[in-house]
């Protein structure tokens, strides 16, 4: 049975209509991952999001490739989008399947950017049309397994260029990853004077401060972690933990009542 819905022809898809299948949409970013990793980190959603859609019986959609990264716009080569276009263009993925009766529908967000966004979205779509729509961020939920992938390591490998994305990419993707440029975590710069906390604040003593950061601020090519530490091994650990999680909130999908019931 097919699961991708690009492979499927409109009469196939009408077919699997009447079992009120789970949708799986997918998004990703097209983004720095510092020096070892490809930019294009929706391969990796999109790859995982096939791996569920294959195991839960769902349909995966395409995926939508670019994510909210102004964090990264001084870096070339990545591909972001606004704030408005990122919100239109997922209510619009999200609508061509309701304007057909189809509400069971699951995001797999492959970039921590989209978050505020799509929250905003689907609380827009709840309030609209009372339908409720889950969504799930992967990568902090690969890093719940980080301890099980890195033992002792664990403290030392995780953040934006390192795991889990650079171990997954070892797993799924090892011909495109150029570990031998590894490098260790930058020194933290300053913006404003203060240094900075990440890719989005600054910090006041130990108190966190909100701030338009740019990666660039922060560091120049690898955020935190050792990415040396990336490999396969704990890249299936990883992608096995985010594919066990994806798959059971779609099974739960398929039978949960989807419609606010006070809407």
């Amino acid at each position: 049975m097919k699961h991708l819905l690009e492979q499927m022809t409109f009469l196939e898809f009408q077919e699997r209509m009447a079992e009120d299948p789970v949708i799986i949409l997918t998004l990703g970013s097209v983004e720095v991952q510092g020096p070892c990793n490809p930019m294009g980190d929706f391969m990796l959603a999109e790859r995982i999001a096939s791996i569920v859609a294959e195991k839960s019986g769902a349909i995966a959609a395409p995926c939508m490739p670019f994510g909210y990264a102004e964090v990264f716009r001084g870096v070339p080569g990545g591909m972001q989008v606004r704030a408005d276009t990122f919100r239109a263009v997922v209510r619009d993925m999200i609508g061509a399947f309701m304007d057909h009766g189809m509400q069971r529908v699951v995001i797999l967000n492959g970039h921590t950017g989209n978050n505020a966004l799509l929250e905003q979205t689907t609380h827009e779509i709840r309030r609209e049309t009372g339908v409720i729509i889950p969504w799930i961020n992967i990568w902090p939920t690969g890093s719940l397994a980080n301890k099980q992938a890195h033992g002792d390591n664990a403290p030392r490998s995780t953040g934006h260029g390192s795991d889990p994305i650079g171990s997954v990419y070892e797993y799924f993707y090892p011909e495109l990853t150029r570990r031998d440029a590894a490098r260790p975590p930058e020194a933290v710069k300053t913006l404003l004077g203060l240094p900075t906390g990440g890719l989005n604040s600054l910090r006041i003593g130990n108190v966190p401060v909100g701030a338009p950061v740019a990666m660039l601020d922060h560091c120049d090519a690898t955020v935190g972690g050792d990415p040396s530490l990336a490999n396969a091994g704990s890249g299936k650990v990883f992608a096995d933990f985010i594919i066990d999680a994806c798959v059971t909130l779609v099974e739960h999908m398929k039978t949960a009542t989807v419609r606010d019931p006070l809407a």
